[in-house]
């Protein structure tokens, strides 16, 4: 059999088991050191174009392929890093038993992989990033040299990202390497946006800052910081405004009472991924007496209300819809082989009780409350749930009439404007109000006069 010729290009060649798990960082880790390269086998040339592949690579004989597979000239792991298969789509199986991106064992310290499901997403950013220019297409050796990654690992990413991408791969000629592209249907496509709009956008970015250090957040960041590069353009003609004005840091939201989710940065990426993916999420949540339990919920929805993180999700073990605090989950696990269905009658409307919780009650109640003459003007001017009407009354007031099936939220709302609001109906309400009124009461009357507390001199 004739010998094949040494190949040019390093991305023909495979890193070595010990380079492999040295490889510091992630899938898309800069190293400043190339892989060692291994001593040239006799094996032909596979599909993927291992030892085909540009200019200065030897022609390996067409003839010579059937007695090479049968000689068996390559053998160990890099007969199975090379060996050609039966059809390429089954090295691309997305339903592998291995994760595709955790290099064989999920948050494994060894690989190096970076902490967080969202790398996933960088990955293919990189790959599209990638693929845009170069659209002849490329070989998996050449994506896996340009991303730093074994052409194993690429494998696993290609599979990945044509649940995302539209890709398209083909042979240049007849048994020679197979080369990856872009479909034409996914060309980028240009947004164009003026810089009033982007102000706009940018008025909102703080309502993420409860996330701040996780890789969501990230993600959330690098666009903000393309939006800024729109906003601080410099404008034309006469009504380019005054040239940097620093608008986006003068028209902006401010968050309430913002949470701190900075030790829940992990938990919130993989809810996230869970949610974006429609894959079941295992975690350990805690319940409102302080017990835990170890659940799989089907996050339909992710919910930034008042400042904190809800998600909206089946309880697979109870069967049941229900509403979970990021605050009380840890230990989470975004599925990566398994996947459920989003109801196709589900509606994130039909838990969100406007200003009164996304907790999902039963049939709607009515709900009558007046409010002094004081406070009119405020209560006219908000709008706290779609089913309220909101008529006058004798000497100044305004009374709100609402249709509420949870009415959970609706006593700390109505304590909130103290001696200026009554609740009418319905009657538990009335009592609860009682309840917390008087119990506050008594926390005054019964509390003994202390003297002030003296600061020590340090």
């Amino acid at each position: 059999m004739p010998r094949a010729s040494r190949t040019g290009h390093a991305s023909a060649r495979a890193p070595s088991p010990a380079t492999k798990k040295s490889r510091p960082g992630g899938a898309f880790s800069s190293s400043s050191t190339s892989p060692p390269r291994p001593r040239t086998s006799s094996s032909p040339p596979s599909r993927d174009g291992v030892r085909a592949g540009a200019a200065g690579t030897a022609k390996a004989r067409t003839s010579a392929a059937p007695a090479a597979r049968t000689q068996g000239s390559v053998s160990g792991p890099a007969s199975q890093r090379f060996a050609p298969s039966a059809a390429e789509d089954d090295d691309l199986d997305p339903d592998s038993s291995s994760s595709p991106f955790d290099d064989g064992g999920a948050k494994r310290a060894v690989r190096g992989r970076p902490r967080g499901p969202f790398t996933q997403h960088r990955r293919l950013d990189a790959l599209r990033s990638l693929l845009q220019k170069h659209p002849a297409g490329l070989t998996i050796y050449d994506l896996a040299r340009e991303l730093d990654v074994t052409p194993r690992s690429l494998r696993r990413y290609l599979a990945e990202v044509r649940r995302e991408l539209d890709l398209i791969s083909a042979p240049v000629r007849p048994g020679g390497p197979r080369l990856w592209r872009l479909s034409p249907s996914e060309a980028p496509r240009r947004v164009e946006m003026r810089r009033t709009q982007a102000y706009a956008l940018l008025a909102a970015r703080r309502l993420f800052e409860p996330m701040r250090g996780s890789t969501l957040f990230e993600e959330i960041d690098l666009a903000t910081q393309r939006l800024l590069g729109v906003a601080r353009r410099p404008g034309r003609g006469a009504n380019a405004g005054v040239a940097d004005a620093r608008l986006e840091e003068r028209f902006l939201y401010l968050p309430f009472a913002p949470k701190d989710y900075a030790s829940k940065t992990e938990e919130l990426d993989d809810l996230f991924q869970a949610v974006a993916d429609l894959r079941p999420l295992r975690c350990r949540y805690r319940r409102a007496k302080g017990s835990e339990e170890r659940v799989t919920i089907h996050p339909y929805a992710l919910v930034l209300y008042k400042d904190a993180i809800y998600c909206v999700g089946l309880h697979a073990q109870k069967g049941e819809l229900r509403t979970f605090l990021l605050d009380r989950m840890r230990d989470t696990e975004c599925a990566v082989t398994e996947r459920f269905d989003l109801p196709e009658d589900f509606s994130i409307d039909d838990h969100f009780q406007g200003q009164f919780g996304i907790w999902r009650g039963g049939e709607p109640r009515r709900v009558i409350i007046d409010f002094d003459e004081r406070v009119t003007e405020f209560v006219r001017t908000r709008n706290v749930h779609p089913s309220q009407k909101i008529t006058s009354l004798p000497g100044g007031g305004v009374r709100l009439t609402m249709e509420i099936g949870d009415t959970t939220e609706l006593t700390t709302w109505v304590l909130g404007f103290g001696e200026t609001a009554r609740v009418v109906e319905p009657p538990d309400l009335v009592e609860r109000v009682k309840k917390e009124l008087r119990g506050a009461l008594a926390l005054y009357e019964a509390a003994p006069v202390s003297a002030p507390i003296r600061e020590e001199a340090n």
